[in-house]
């Protein structure tokens, strides 16, 4: 028998996850603030669509959210038109949305008080990885829940991590966006100094790239950053709310993180460049204007 979810959030990443999701087998019904968007999905689908996030969620088994940001997530699970507001006890809330780990806890919260299981599972991945349905997720929350929903996840998530309680998916996010900051502007400069010295960029990368120098971002953007391709990708605007979010909780440790808050400076230069949709390896863009 077929278990009913709802997803909430059509963006570049929900839209193909929820596709995923619907193609498994798992009965999907979506939601999505400009009504014509959840119209494309259920017509491409072949699901349902419906007005409201509670509408969504009122059948559903497990409830998928992959939104903007903080005040987004608040907007579709409280309310009278929020998830909340008809799911049902033994059912199950999962946030992909990257966000802060306060809200986290208080959804956890907020869900414990009616029975419902909650997990914070941010991905990463980008759209690519959606679209491939090889995301991955980190996972913080009730570990019931993430057993009961594990196979759902699995649609579009090839690597799924739990990490522990409340809060600590969007922890390990923040990790993870922090380190592909610091590795997008090295790349950037070292893009820049081979470019400046005449140097081949593909055999420069076929050399550096099998040793300790080699990360994702060389291998999969090296070549659109030398070509000045930005048009794709995790735009920088996201990248830029990700890294308020974890500069935001390591003040809260008592943490200094000099190279993220540059990295961050360096890509406000972006967004003043025209650059806000521009992938995040536009850093390099940045160094050569």
């Amino acid at each position: 028998m077929s278990t009913n979810c709802a997803f909430i959030g059509l963006g570049v990443m929900g839209y193909p996850m929820a596709g995923h999701l619907h193609q498994a087998g798992f009965t999907t019904t979506v939601y999505n603030r400009t009504t014509a968007k959840a119209q494309k999905w259920a017509q491409a689908y072949h699901g349902d669509y419906a007005e409201t996030p509670a509408m969504a969620a009122a059948s559903a088994t497990f409830v998928m959210l992959c939104v903007g940001n903080d005040d987004d997530v608040r907007s579709v699970v409280y309310g009278d038109d929020g998830v909340l507001a008809s799911m049902k006890a033994g059912t199950v809330l999962i946030d992909h949305t990257t966000a802060s780990a306060e809200l986290a806890k208080d959804l956890a919260q907020a869900c414990h008080e009616r029975g419902i299981g909650f997990l914070d599972a941010p991905v990463s991945g980008g759209q690519q990885g959606a679209e491939n349905g090889v995301l991955t997720a980190m996972i913080g929350g009730d570990k019931d829940a993430f057993d009961q929903v594990d196979e759902a996840l699995a649609c579009y998530a090839k690597t799924r991590e739990y990490m522990g309680p409340a809060g600590h998916g969007q922890l390990a996010k923040m990790v993870n966006q922090i380190c592909i900051a610091g590795v997008v502007q090295g790349l950037a400069e070292g893009l820049q100094l081979a470019r400046k010295v005449g140097l081949d960029p593909d055999t420069l990368i076929n050399a550096i790239s099998q040793g300790a120098a080699g990360s994702w971002q060389m291998k999969n953007r090296y070549k659109t950053m030398w070509d000045q391709h930005y048009e794709h990708g995790f735009a920088v605007d996201w990248m830029r709310k990700d890294l308020k979010i974890a500069l935001s909780e390591a003040e809260r440790q008592g943490l200094s993180m000099p190279l993220t808050a540059l990295v961050d400076q360096f890509y406000a230069e972006v967004q003043k460049m025209g650059g806000a949709r521009w992938d995040t390896s536009s850093l390099l863009a940045r160094l050569e204007k």
